[in-house]
């Protein structure tokens, strides 16, 4: 296995509203980067077949909520490929959001979606055998 540069992980979920925390079912930022934390392992077992150990996170920008009832994308791009480390660029992106003007059950897809959370990190893997 080879680390390539430019390899991205996209994973998608819906915002279960047992993760609201504040008024307007906000979620907190930790939860954005939970998910990154996931986009990550699966970045690491996908270049070096290990699920590697998160060591940093840079430059986290909160730019706009999550809110329960989200669907999110959250997408992991491979940036630098060291000998053991790894450093990635983050993304969550909404990409629906409940309406519950129309219905309590309606949601409307965005396009664009809404970017919410940004953020660099790098994470170890075990040297190569």
């Amino acid at each position: 296995m080879s680390p390539e540069v430019g390899t991205v992980v996209v994973h998608r979920r819906y915002v279960p509203y047992s993760h609201a925390h504040y008024a307007g079912n906000l979620v907190d930022g930790a939860y954005s980067l939970a998910a990154f934390g996931d986009v990550a392992t699966e970045m690491c077992i996908r270049t070096d077949g290990d699920e590697g150990l998160f060591a940093s996170y840079s430059d986290v920008q909160f730019m706009a909520p999550v809110r329960a009832g989200d669907c999110i994308e959250i997408e992991a791009r491979l940036v630098r490929a060291g000998t053991r480390s790894r450093e990635m660029e983050f993304a969550v992106r909404v990409i629906a959001r409940g309406n519950p003007a129309r219905s309590e059950s309606a949601a409307d897809l965005l396009d664009p979606p809404i970017t919410a959370t940004t953020a660099c990190g790098v994470v170890v893997v075990p040297p190569p055998a």
